[in-house]
């Protein structure tokens, strides 16, 4: 059950995002259990290419527009992938063992529209749109049988968090627009107070936010890691939450674009590492993606539609921590799935599977019936 200061602070966000149509897309479930889990998911189909960059493949130089990128200063990992110089909190935790990063991996969706590739990705089915439920609402029962009520800070529940276990939702859409003078009276009146006081600044300063990570420089994710961890601090905070992020759509212009985006994405990892403290020892953040993109650059210094990308796991729970996991089939043109994309050895299925098992002390054929019971 939320305390008075939690449900003052879920209601304070609320209030202050029907202020504005920019707030985050946050999903987030209290559970029965001292393990956090953190799923971010890249709309957009984000090149993990470019994120973690195969130097030690010969190939990989060769595609067309990808040797106009300086990696001299990406971060090695190992003899064949080496990090986006801009994932420094990243790159820390690998460094430090608290993240695994998982290439050439995908979905069991092989066509490239993104809404058919999430609906797979959040539903954890095998055909778009055949399921209704979402995978995340299926490990609920799995953790606590007897779980509490989920809740989503949007105006609409996440098709990850949907389906038998219960869900509820903030919708600040449904309320009365709140107009600046009401937004400058209830700071008044809540300016002396020392409980309401801060947690009132706090969604005053996220009622702006955007899914976009590119904004200000990298400070829009950091706030968004900033509000992630607040709901999830402590016992009687949130266990499961979920964070949709944009902008990963990059046709045109990538080199730069990416760069902003990753900024935006470190940062919002290193501010959820930091604020959730000690609880950050029990935590696992998910990041993924529902494909990835073309292996050669286009005519506008981009990347299109592909298949593989990368699946990216952090937290002070990882085990053996710090590696690229790969079956790395090459960048030739052969190797090449359908002769443009990277091609699929890794099934994001099991991976996501894996790495929950062992955070929650399961058995992964269990969880994998479970999340993906469409694949039995």
């Amino acid at each position: 059950m939320m305390n008075r200061r939690s449900l003052l602070q879920h209601i304070a966000i609320a209030m202050a995002a029907g202020a504005g149509a920019g707030a985050p897309s946050i999903a987030f479930a209290q559970i029965n259990s001292p393990k956090k889990l953190i799923y971010i998911l890249q709309r957009g189909a984000a090149d993990g290419l470019d994120l973690v960059s195969p130097i030690g493949d010969a190939d990989f130089a060769a595609l067309n527009g990808r040797a106009e990128t300086d990696r001299s200063n990406y971060q090695h990992i190992d003899a064949m992938f080496s990090l986006h110089p801009n994932f420094v909190e990243l790159g820390k935790m690998m460094r430090t063992g608290q993240a695994n990063i998982v290439h050439a991996i995908a979905s069991t969706y092989r066509e490239r529209s993104h809404f058919d590739g999430q609906n797979i990705l959040e539903s954890g089915g095998i055909t778009p749109y055949a399921r209704k439920d979402g995978f995340l609402n299926r490990l609920i029962p799995l953790i606590d049988a007897q779980s509490r009520k989920s809740l989503a800070l949007s105006s609409s529940i996440p098709l990850a968090l949907r389906g038998a276990a219960e869900v509820g939702n903030f919708a600040p859409t449904k309320l009365p627009t709140a107009n600046d003078d009401l937004i400058n009276r209830l700071t008044m009146l809540y300016a002396q107070d020392e409980m309401l006081a801060p947690i009132w600044q706090s969604a005053i300063d996220t009622k702006n936010l955007a899914g976009d990570l590119s904004a200000e420089n990298g400070r829009n994710g950091e706030k968004i890691g900033q509000l992630a961890a607040n709901l999830m601090k402590g016992s009687q905070a949130a266990q499961l939450l979920m964070i949709e992020t944009t902008g990963w759509d990059t046709h045109a212009q990538q080199f730069g674009r990416l760069n902003a985006q990753v900024r935006g994405l470190d940062a919002m990892l290193g501010a959820i590492k930091s604020g959730l403290g000690l609880d950050w020892d029990n935590s696992l953040v998910i990041i993924a993606t529902e494909f990835g993109r073309t292996a050669a650059m286009n005519g506008t210094r981009g990347t299109d539609h592909g298949t593989a990308s990368v699946l990216m796991m952090c937290g002070g729970n990882i085990n053996s921590g710090g590696k690229i996991i790969a079956d790395w089939p090459g960048l030739s043109q052969s190797a090449l799935y359908e002769g443009r994309d990277l091609r699929p050895t890794m099934s994001m299925e099991l991976e996501i599977s894996r790495a929950l098992a062992a955070h929650y002390g399961l058995d992964v054929a269990r969880v994998q019936r479970s999340l993906y019971p469409d694949m039995v």
